[in-house]
């Protein structure tokens, strides 16, 4: 039996395991979460590395994207570094492929549009695809990465201005721990009404990271789509409850919930059995498509 292991800064209360049939063989799906703590994690890659089959970073991105670059976190590249023999991937191979695709796939399983509804995506850098793939779609893009990572309030309202502002800032950030930029540990779980609560009730698609939308989380989602990932039972409840009309992730349900772009990553790199950098984005297509993981649109009313 194959075995992955996504290792996350994120808290340890999500931990979760699955077995799923895969291409008729079984594959040990496990999400290990170290509450923040980087030494951590490190010791956990050291632990599995040789003895998995692909190990996934959770709760910090390897790579953000701007003006055609790729800009590499140092924390995350340090985590990385104590594999020696087992692939490790961020979820990369799954942002530039499916969830490049999801806007559009939202459309053709629900018949419904987006052109002309205000789309807040919560951290473009490290989903471009995905906010290109609203832009397509017709939407009235507001780019929220100086909101959310930084605590400015400062909306973007263009890619292109969003490659300026990267240009100048992603070699720093990538250089700060990533608890200064995105929520590690229990601050995952914490709801707050900070003023950035705003922007997510002004929108009517809510898209990207779930951790930076749930923090922010309005008391009435009516009527709003949630384009995101990493969705327990517990947290579609809450958007259920709270009126949202459809989810729509890049993985499907498993276990009671959509595992995280990491897992998935690392689950088409152990089956495929290519190192990631070889893997092109028509097979990753084709390995999902020989898997049946395909997104999840769910109609959260119905």
């Amino acid at each position: 039996m194959k075995r992955i292991v996504s290792i996350s800064l994120g808290s340890s209360r999500r931990n979760h395991k699955h077995v799923l049939e895969a291409a008729g063989e079984k594959v040990e799906l496990e999400r290990i979460g170290t509450d923040g703590d980087v030494n951590h994690a490190i010791r956990l890659v050291r632990e599995l590395d040789g003895k998995v089959d692909a190990i996934g970073l959770g709760g910090i991105s390897m790579y953000l994207y701007a003006a055609g670059r790729r800009y590499i976190l140092d924390e995350a590249r340090r985590i990385a570094s104590y594999a020696r023999q087992t692939p490790v991937v961020d979820g990369a191979g799954i942002k530039h492929t499916v969830e490049g695709r999801l806007a559009a796939i939202f459309e053709e399983k629900t018949g419904e549009r987006l052109i002309g509804r205000k789309a807040l995506i919560v951290s473009a850098v490290e989903r471009y695809p995905m906010a290109e793939s609203l832009l397509a779609a017709g939407c009235r893009l507001v780019i929220g990465d100086l909101i959310f990572a930084l605590g400015l309030p400062i909306p973007l309202y263009s890619l292109r201005t969003l490659d300026r502002v990267g240009k100048a800032l992603l070699p720093l950030i990538c250089r700060l721990p990533i608890k200064l930029v995105y929520p590690t540990g229990s601050k995952q779980e914490e709801e707050t009404s900070k003023k950035a609560t705003r922007y997510l009730e002004e929108a009517e698609v809510l898209a990207g990271d779930f951790h930076y939308i749930r923090r922010f989380l309005p008391e009435k989602l009516d009527g709003k789509v949630i384009i995101s990932n990493t969705v327990t039972q517990a947290d579609r409840k809450v958007l259920a409850d709270r009126g949202a009309s459809w989810l729509v992730t890049a993985s499907p349900e498993l276990g009671g919930r959509s595992f995280a772009t990491n897992i998935l990553d690392a689950l088409v790199v152990a089956v495929s059995g290519q190192r990631p950098e070889e893997l092109t984005a028509a097979d990753y297509e084709y390995h999902l498509r020989r898997l049946s993981l395909d997104p999840r649109v769910e109609n959260l009313q119905s």
